[in-house]
């Protein structure tokens, strides 16, 4: 039996190797130089920035547009825009404006295209954030699911920030937050200056949030805030300690702190006047349409010299105005006060009274207060200030002091006479009609 042998396959011919090692040579050079110019591409931030800027603003619904785009890509990716702007198409107002902003995060968060929130740093030099454009352009946003909060490795900073409304503002604004993630207690420090004039408010604030998580989720997580401001009007200013916590939920455009615990240290201070005063307030506090409320709310007043001491439960908004209620009693009549006649004088009856005010900070508008002790009745529609004003001045001044109301008592003791049934009406042509 004749064995065959195999023949081995022919052989390519050399011009054919030659020709398929030549093409993947060729494709290799264009591979390499398509990758050259991507990177040469990438390392000239005045083309590259203007794309990145424009991929991110097209995600978001909006215009941003920097006078300058620099960036670093060895190591940790490092973006800085030089006088960066953030617009709605078509809105008049742009939403932020900012002279620099720095932002590094890692490779993996880029890699992850938005399943990874970590952030190393951010930086803010100079942002102005104009709030009714924000409001107009979160108004055009999709509904979404939950809030996701970034993880900020190494913190943010923001110096010289402005928030701007219709008829105020914050300026000043600096906040220094050292890390931040969302499951973890985050501190920070906030400082700025709450202005609408004629009123000014500065504040400087170090404040802890237990879980940012929780309380995006609308489950309470403890907050704490502490610090001063000091709130000030024409020719009179109350510095103060401020001391606030209890646990926060946030909703949608909403707040609630329940309960919330208030206390504040300060002084009245003015021409004639330097006054102190402690003020506990408890009550739920809620955030909404711009305005805090505290009700019901629970007051309690220790006041130097001119201020009494004084127990009450009511309510309190604050935001464009000032609205107080209050029902409550005024431990005894302050030796500062002008004295009482007898038998007013000699009763150690604390005095309930009630007071409503609805104005600006400075409490320039007309307050009314209901006050009694024992059997006798004062009702008043004052100014607060002219009334303080009066209380300081010598004794060369009027002896009435500026308010309309009335008076009411079954006795009283006046220069050894002795009055019986007595109504006193009191008239201040100052006061608008109305508050007579």
């Amino acid at each position: 039996m004749t064995r065959m042998q195999d023949n081995p396959a022919p052989s390519s011919p050399p011009s054919s190797r030659r020709r398929r090692l030549l093409r993947g040579l060729v494709l290799v050079s264009v591979g390499l130089l398509l990758a050259a110019a991507i990177i040469g591409w990438l390392l000239q931030p005045e083309r590259a920035g203007p794309y990145l800027l424009r991929q991110v603003g097209d995600a978001l619904g909006l215009q941003l547009r920097a006078d300058a785009v620099d960036y670093r890509l060895r190591g940790t990716p490092q973006l800085v825009l030089s006088g960066m702007e953030a617009r709605r198409p078509q809105d008049p107002r742009p939403i932020l404006v900012a002279r620099r902003v720095f932002v590094s995060l890692p490779w993996r968060t880029l890699r992850s295209r938005g399943a990874d929130l970590t952030v190393q740093r951010v930086e803010l030099d100079a942002p102005v954030l104009d709030l009714p454009a924000l409001q107009r352009w979160l108004a055009t946003r999709p509904p979404g699911g939950e809030t996701r909060i970034p993880v900020l490795a190494e913190g943010m900073r923001i110096r010289d920030g402005r928030i701007d409304n219709d008829d105020w503002r914050i300026e000043d604004l600096s906040i220094d937050l050292p890390s931040l993630h969302p499951e973890r207690l985050v501190r920070a420090r906030v400082r700025g200056r709450y202005v609408d004039p004629p009123l000014s408010v500065p504040a400087d604030l170090a404040i802890a949030l237990a879980h940012p998580r929780r309380a995006l989720a609308g489950q309470p997580s403890g907050l704490a805030a502490v610090g001063g401001l000091a709130v000030a009007g024409d020719g009179w200013q109350v510095p103060a300690r401020v001391f606030l916590a209890g646990p926060l939920r946030v909703g949608k455009d909403s707040a609630l702190l329940k309960p919330a615990r208030i206390g504040i240290a300060g002084r009245y201070r003015s021409q004639g006047s330097d006054l102190g005063f402690r003020l506990g307030l408890h009550g739920p506090m809620a955030f909404n349409n711009a305005t805090w409320r505290l009700v019901p709310l629970q007051l309690v007043l220790d006041g130097d010299d001119t201020i009494p001491d004084a127990q009450a439960r009511g309510s309190l908004s604050f935001g464009r105005r000032l609205r107080i209620h209050l029902d409550g009693r005024i431990a005894d009549w302050p030796e500062a006060w002008p004295a009482l006649p007898p038998p007013l004088s000699d009763s150690t009856s604390p005095l309930p009274f009630a007071l409503d005010y609805a104005g600006g900070f400075d409490f320039a508008a007309p307050t009314r207060l209901d006050l009694r002790r024992d059997s006798t009745r004062f009702a008043a529609r004052f100014r607060l200030p002219d009334v303080l004003a009066w209380l300081e001045a010598d004794a060369s001044g009027s002896p009435l002091p500026p308010l309309a109301g009335s008076l009411a008592s079954p006795r009283i003791e006046l220069a050894g006479a002795t009055l019986h049934g007595v109504e006193i009406e009191l008239s201040d042509p100052d006061l608008p009609a109305d508050a007579r």
